[in-house]
């Protein structure tokens, strides 16, 4: 077991975390949402800043991740926000479990050492000791013809059955990856010692993604269910092996090991309290997340991800909120809570509502959003509005009215039903608050080309729209906290999956 050494960074993070906001007198209430305080300049300069090279795309489990929700937090307490994490700190810590394999693993295929990375990928972390021939399959038929029981099956990754849909995001790795799941499940019960498939055009033409996300591994919340196979091991070759492994008398000599790495990451928590004695009790909570993907795959010379719009708009939007918030506080307490480690399965968001630093019951609504500064100036979506993902009637409605009153998009909900195949609902931080019975929406103004590349970048990002889509969410939740009756969730809500 390997532990990362990020005792330097958390000592900084730590110090800052026990520094308070600054106090003040709470301002008479208000039935009107206070625009004038989300500002489209402070929002660019925050943009501009968390989305720069220097953060260095806040990859989660990484100092970089560390740094951005350091920032994250001290913003909050210059916005006048209360620390609400854990230990009076705006923080909270959770750990993260990743599974990589090792830099001291190697592949040879007849003699020969292939190059992990660079032209033989392994799939999932598996250990693994390999001496075995290799049989090439023309076809998945051929399985019928031979015994394959401890030898290495090689063969071409085939189409899938079911190609993803055009247009689709990430479309090469969807390719791959469902290629993949078809392509093991026919094979696994022949007890090979290994599967090597080998890349067809199709899966190379823009490989540099899908292969650093086998290098980087898997992640999960310490103590999930063990994510390391222990079946045979799944390898991609490069097409440029296919005539070596073709060759009568081929073999592979293997030997793939495991590192096992526990990282912290931290949700990044404050809030707002409210201006009635009572309903102050119960909490609007305003959700994001404010890491992304790191450094990665070069794309035309840049390697950064930044995250401009996944998930920095977000980010600086829930602080603009806060900032409103702080200054004309509604009825019910406003909660903030930036999310870590959510490009890495939604880690984050499942930990706090396993742990929140509230009462759980005293949350009435989760206002999430995802993606808030691009596409067309005039459209956004909201998810969580339909059947079978609508588990508010009443929040929905609120969201909707506030549209209709305030910001006056036009809303699509064609990416909330549940044929859609980008399955976008699923994808994000109101997922695991839906689940817990909590009324959710997601606001969102859609993928685009730029989504999970080193384009993601602030200069892209319409602020004019960021600060209007800002506005949207923060006048929803002052509906939901100045109703005289908390939200209730529909009786029948249940998801598809």
């Amino acid at each position: 077991m390997k532990t990362s050494n990020l005792s330097l960074a958390l000592a900084a993070v730590l110090a800052m975390a026990c520094t308070k906001s600054p106090s003040s007198t709470s301002p008479a209430a208000s039935t009107e949402p206070a625009f004038s305080y989300i500002k489209e300049a402070e929002l660019r300069e925050d943009l501009f800043t968390l989305s720069s090279d220097d953060m260095r795309g806040k990859r989660a489990g990484t100092v970089d991740e560390l740094r951005a929700a350091a920032w994250v937090a001290e913003q909050a307490r210059k916005a006048g926000l209360e620390p609400a994490g854990e230990d009076g700190t705006y923080f909270q810590f959770f750990p993260v479990s990743r599974s990589r394999v090792a830099d001291n693993s190697s592949v040879f295929i007849s003699g020969k050492p292939a190059n992990l990375w660079q032209n033989v990928w392994v799939t999932s972390p598996t250990e693994a000791r390999i001496e075995a021939p290799v049989v090439w399959l023309n076809a998945l038929a051929d399985t019928a013809r031979q015994n394959l029981q401890g030898k290495v099956v090689a063969m071409t990754l085939q189409p899938p059955t079911r190609m993803p849909a055009a247009g689709m995001s990430l479309w090469n790795y969807r390719y791959v990856a469902t290629a993949l799941r078809q392509q093991i499940n026919a094979l696994r019960n022949q007890k090979a010692a290994a599967i090597l498939l080998v890349t067809d055009s199709t899966a190379e033409a823009d490989f540099g993604f899908i292969a650093h996300v086998f290098e980087e591994g898997t992640y999960q919340l310490e103590g999930d269910a063990n994510r390391q196979s222990n079946s045979a091991p799944v390898m991609l070759a490069h097409s440029s092996l296919a005539s070596t492994l073709k060759h009568p008398g081929a073999k592979l000599a293997a030997s793939i090991n495991i590192d096992n790495y526990t990282y912290p990451s931290m949700n990044v928590v404050a809030k707002a309290p409210g201006s009635d004695p009572e309903l102050r009790k119960e909490h609007v909570l305003f959700s994001g997340h404010h890491d992304h993907d790191g450094i990665g795959a070069a794309v035309d010379g840049d390697s950064i991800y930044n995250g401009a719009d996944d998930n920095a708009s977000v980010t600086v939007a829930l602080l603009a909120i806060g900032r409103a918030w702080a200054q004309q506080p509604g009825k019910r307490s406003a909660l903030f809570v930036w999310h870590g480690a959510e490009e890495r399965g939604l880690l984050g968001s499942r930990w706090y509502v396993e742990h929140p630093t509230v009462d759980k019951e005293s949350i009435v609504a989760v206002l999430n959003a995802d993606m808030i500064g691009r596409n067309a100036p005039d459209s956004a979506a909201l998810l969580g509005s339909i059947a079978p993902h609508r588990n508010s009637t009443a929040l929905v409605d609120m969201a909707m009215q506030a549209n209709e009153q305030h910001t006056k998009f036009i809303i699509d909900t064609s990416w909330d039903e549940a044929s859609h195949p980008e399955g976008w609902y699923f994808r994000s931080d109101h997922l695991p608050y839906a689940r817990a019975g909590i009324p959710a929406i997601f606001f969102t103004t859609l993928l685009h080309p730029d989504y999970h590349t080193p384009r993601d970048e602030a200069e892209r990002i319409d602020l004019e729209k960021l600060t209007k889509m800002t506005r949207w969410m923060y006048a929803t939740g002052w509906a939901v906290s100045e109703a005289p009756q908390r939200l209730t969730t529909d009786p029948d809500a249940k998801l598809e999956r």
